[in-house]
């Protein structure tokens, strides 16, 4: 028999929130949070910092590489930790579904990757180092046409522009499974949401 509507959007709706019945623990959510963080982060400081003049823009700059290295470490850590033994828990269901919901996963941590590394090659094409609050990492790369520099940095852009699409819609798949279908999809990632309907 085929799904009704309702069964086919919050099925849609479950793999857009990432949702593949895992139970996650302590680590497992911190790093979440803190890439939803950094994310956040980067992108309004990638965004805004054109409005301001220097040291305040520069520092923004900064701000920004920091943060980008500090996201690419903590994207790395979520992945080397669910990748470990005993700290995945098989999940609570098989089938299609879960499959397309672990992809929404991986490519959002492909992006952040493809991302962190056209950060790199942005700043080192340029003739730039890269700024890690404060330490500065010198480019092993040759610089390159101000119009090649100026496209990778269009990728760079257009690449967070789709990381922030993607989580809005993520965000917004678990808000609608939390607030209409009313299930566990958003409590496994934000548990404190139990003990307050508690």
């Amino acid at each position: 028999m085929d799904p009704s509507p309702r069964q086919a959007v919050n099925a849609a709706t479950r793999i857009a929130a990432g949702d593949d019945r895992t139970r996650y623990d302590r680590v497992a959510i911190s790093l979440h949070w803190l890439t939803v963080f950094l994310v956040l982060a980067n992108f309004a400081l990638g965004e805004t910092w054109g409005w301001f003049a220097k040291p305040t823009r520069h520092l923004m700059v900064i701000t920004h590489m920091s943060f980008g290295i500090t996201l690419a470490a903590v994207v790395i850590a979520r992945i080397v930790w669910r990748l470990i033994p005993g700290h995945q828990l098989p999940p609570a269901a098989a089938g299609l579904q879960q499959l397309a919901a672990k992809a929404v996963h991986y490519l959002l941590y492909g992006l952040l990757a493809l991302e962190a590394a056209l950060g790199f090659v942005l700043r080192w094409s340029g003739g730039e180092a890269m700024s890690f609050f404060g330490l500065q990492i010198p480019s092993p790369m040759a610089e390159v046409s101000k119009s090649t520099n100026d496209l990778i940095g269009h990728f760079h852009e257009w690449n967070g522009w789709l990381i922030i699409a993607l989580a809005v819609g993520h965000a917004g798949a678990a808000l609608y499974h939390h607030v209409v279908v009313k299930d566990g999809v958003l409590r496994r990632m934000a548990p404190w949401l139990e003990r307050r309907a508690a």
